[in-house]
């Protein structure tokens, strides 16, 4: 994989001094693990190019600057084209992605902020947080679907069974689901199964109180944040797969992230589509805030 310069990230963040931990930028551009479009597969490029844009500055809502070493670093990505184009299957595809993010967390003070790609990607990724930190997260997942389909289409691997796998390999003590609106029986049926906290949009009125004053990582190795883009009202997001009108605003998406209480020690951003979004990349910036955001709550 092309990670670039770690090591000399590393020591410059502790020759900098006073840094804990700073969020990594770690690109995974995969997406044949869609069941409908695989766009989000070009999505890296396009996050990091509107993380960097002109037309907005580097600071945080709460001050952060980005283009502080000691607040945000980037690694590359791992070249998943290149090694499908070896013949290499999923098994051992997924196996790679979980190496180059136990890669990144072995530089202190380094924290995988992953972009997607689908959302296929969190299973590995969660995984290698898991068991390099020795234990199980806890994990808050914004998302229209559940994504725990036991298999979907044929496809263990599918972005919609992430979360199965996940739980089924115990890399998770809770799992609290937030944006849902686009849900089957079996969503339902899976998440009973595997004692998930899905939150639906149809009664967010009655629960955004608590979802805006959460409190996780007690007790466990720390809080994985993962964000599908498609969480968002389509209104707000129109550069994704499976659109789904009648989410969160990005507003909501900030109160719940920014009020949450708790170690983030990695998240991922996926299920951009840059081949959906409008004219001026309305959707990219969107993925960039949310970036930005994450970034902060990584950083110490």
């Amino acid at each position: 994989m092309k990670i670039k310069n770690r090591s000399h990230k590393a020591e410059l963040l502790r020759a900098l001094g006073g840094v804990k931990a700073s969020a990594s930028l770690l690109g995974v551009p995969l997406g044949h693990n869609s069941s409908f479009l695989q766009g989000p597969a070009f999505a890296p490029p396009r996050i990091r190019e509107a993380i960097w844009c002109g037309s907005t500055n580097s600071s945080t809502e709460e001050g952060k600057e980005l283009n502080d070493p000691r607040v945000l670093t980037d690694v590359g990505d791992v070249p998943i084209q290149e090694i499908r184009d070896c013949g290499v299957e999923d098994d051992r595809l997924m196996h790679v992605i979980s190496e180059s993010v136990k890669t990144v967390m072995e530089e202190e003070p380094l924290r995988p902020l992953v972009l997607g790609g689908d959302h296929s990607i969190s299973y590995p990724v969660v995984r290698a947080v898991s068991e390099k930190l020795g234990g199980p997260v806890d994990i808050l997942h914004l998302d229209a679907h559940p994504d725990i389909y036991d298999c979907f289409e044929g496809n263990s691997y599918s972005h919609a069974s992430s979360f199965a796998r996940i739980m089924e390999g115990g890399h998770a003590r809770r799992l609290l689901q937030v944006g849902l609106r686009s849900i089957t029986k079996e969503g339902r049926d899976q998440g009973k199964r595997f004692g998930v906290e899905q939150y639906e949009m149809r009664t967010f009125s009655k629960d955004r109180e608590k979802l805006e004053n959460l409190k996780l990582g007690e007790g466990v190795k720390g809080v994985y944040v993962s964000v599908d883009v498609d969480c968002l009202d389509p209104a707000f997001a129109p550069g994704v797969s499976h659109i789904e009108p009648g989410g969160l605003s990005f507003r909501d998406v900030l109160n719940i992230i920014q009020n949450l209480q708790g170690d983030v020690v990695a998240a991922d951003v996926v299920e951009f589509n840059p081949q959906r979004d409008t004219v001026d990349g309305m959707t990219a910036m969107v993925a960039a805030k949310l970036v930005r955001e994450l970034t902060a709550k990584i950083s110490k």
